[in-house]
């Protein structure tokens, strides 16, 4: 079963193709919690979640009832016929985190899909999940963007750093490269040491920053030391464009 939390057309807000004009699916379901990064989501009753800044698209106990169960590939194709796109528009697949559902059929179907119709398709991953790429070698075609989640996550290091699958992913891949959240109280906390640390398994990929928080506040409240931080190492700094601009998660 797949299950579809959202999907909207807007601009990518993050990483190498930020400001590209980009069709997102957003989908239910992750291995992980990342409760450090402390956002707050109410669920329908009542209860106040802590996880990401996508809670609602992670924690299945309290938002399932948001879900759109997928069973059909239709239902997905059906989603591009609702929006007014530019031929070959980029397609993201995000969540939560969508390659849970790699060996799926539908998914690997809809993928396929996307590429016989000259869509560039982006997987939003936290790298930690194995993708077959001699099963699926469709799997090749994608651009993963690589969020691996650092210990400000709270999630712990055998279950967040895969290094074996990010070597395996930045192998076969079109193209990848690696997105971190950071915030400034991190920064002095031995985070230099610990993205050294995933990069050496994928030595030249790029490495982009992004300031950590769910809300605009947050953003710019970490944005001039994570800047400073990316100066002093030779990161690329990546803005949180459609936080800044829309101070929301859902929909844009």
């Amino acid at each position: 079963m797949i299950y579809l939390v959202e999907h909207f057309y807007s601009i990518q807000g993050e990483g190498r193709y930020v400001g590209k004009p980009s069709l997102f699916f957003r989908f239910g379901g992750c291995n992980m919690r990342c409760e450090g990064f402390g956002c707050i989501e109410r669920a329908p009753d009542g209860t106040s979640v802590v996880g990401c800044d996508t809670v609602y698209a992670v924690n299945r106990e309290h938002f399932v009832q948001n879900w759109i169960a997928i069973t059909h590939i239709e239902e997905l194709l059906g989603v591009l016929e609702q929006y007014e796109l530019p031929s070959g528009v980029d397609v993201v697949l995000t969540g939560g985190e969508p390659l849970i559902y790699a060996n799926e059929p539908l998914f690997v179907e809809f993928l396929e899909t996307l590429y016989e119709r000259g869509h560039r398709v982006t997987f939003e991953t936290n790298g930690s999940i194995r993708v077959d790429f001699l099963k699926y070698p469709i799997y090749k075609e994608s651009v993963y963007a690589l969020s691996v989640k650092l210990s400000n996550s709270g999630e712990p290091l055998s279950k967040r750093l895969r290094g074996d699958v990010i070597h395996s992913i930045v192998s076969h891949a079109k193209e990848s490269f690696f997105k971190f959240s950071i915030d400034a109280d991190s920064i002095d906390m031995g985070l230099e040491e610990e993205i050294d640390e995933v990069c050496a398994f994928a030595p030249n990929t790029q490495v982009y920053c992004m300031p950590l928080g769910g809300s605009k506040a947050e953003i710019e409240r970490n944005t001039e030391p994570l800047i400073e931080f990316c100066k002093t190492k030779g990161y690329i700094f990546s803005d949180r464009l459609h936080i800044r601009i829309w101070d929301q998660n859902k929909g844009v």
